[in-house]
């Protein structure tokens, strides 16, 4: 029961980035060119929703005893702003603005075949090893404690 709620809010997810526009790589550029004349403020309505959601369930789903798959929730620990959280909202920021996706509609957009779609998701695929490749070889304290940053709610 678990995976097939999993892969229904999945396809809604995906089915909800596609209605948005989000897979669509020139109505993110033009959402964020403000300056450039041809600003498409329709984004503000699929980014209001979505935190409009999220702040009314959040508050009556966090009472809960724990979650419905889960033993308990999981909440970050870490407050800090660190080089690594600003670093990578950087580089996530800036992929963004240039290629026009970030990884969910990047990969929505992949199945329908476009090859923008699938060397965005290909080029971050790669990332994510190159990543990984990276902090194994600078194994150190701040490394585990920044991956050690979530911990059970009771």
């Amino acid at each position: 029961m678990k995976w097939l709620t999993v892969f229904i809010s999945g396809l809604l997810f995906a089915l909800g980035l596609g209605i948005a526009g989000m897979t669509q790589p020139e109505k993110i550029i033009n959402f964020l060119d403000i300056s450039g004349g041809h600003w498409d403020p329709s984004m503000l309505f699929v980014m209001g929703g979505a935190v409009g959601v999220n702040m009314m369930l959040y508050r009556l789903i966090i009472r809960r005893r724990h979650p419905v798959f889960e033993a308990a929730f999981t909440m970050p620990r870490r407050r800090l702003i660190s080089r690594r959280l600003v670093t990578g909202a950087g580089l996530f920021g800036a992929g963004w603005g240039l290629a026009g996706y970030c990884p969910g509609p990047g990969l929505v957009a992949s199945f329908s075949g476009s090859l923008a779609a699938l060397s965005f998701v290909i080029a971050m695929l790669v990332g994510m090893q190159l990543y990984q490749l990276l902090q194994s070889l600078h194994q150190d304290d701040d490394v585990d404690a920044d991956n050690a940053d979530t911990a059970p709610r009771n």
